[in-house]
């Protein structure tokens, strides 16, 4: 456990771990994404998240969800009760066991908070 206080504010000087959607889940394109995880401690992990235009499924465990707010750019979550756009100065949860599409409709960079809430007990 930490007690530092964190800044999730800049990427400058940081490499970011660079990665694609997986081709078996692919819908439209094969957008680049960085990561910089920022903080990391227990159950939860945080940081900046990037990416190019496309569109992938995703499949959320049950036990994790996840709170974004975008800074730029422009995302649209597809799922079994509709679609949900959100855009800069936004924020979305991807709600534990969700199971949909994530559109990169303009590229776009967000902060996120990540969970694995069986752990968080």
């Amino acid at each position: 456990m930490t007690s530092r206080l964190v800044l999730i504010d800049s990427t400058d000087g940081l490499a970011p771990v660079h990665d694609q959607p997986r081709e078996d889940r692919r819908v439209q394109g094969a957008p680049r994404r960085q990561t910089w995880t920022l903080h990391a401690c227990g159950p939860m992990s945080a940081g900046i998240w990037a990416c190019e235009v496309g569109r992938w499924r995703i499949v959320f465990p049950p036990g994790r969800q996840e709170y974004f707010h975008v800074l730029e750019g422009h995302v649209r979550l597809h799922g079994p009760n509709g679609t949900l756009d959100i855009g800069p100065g936004q924020g979305g949860v991807i709600p534990p066991g969700f199971e949909g599409e994530f559109e990169v409709v303009m590229p776009v960079r967000k902060h996120f908070v990540l969970v694995d809430v069986t752990s968080a007990t």
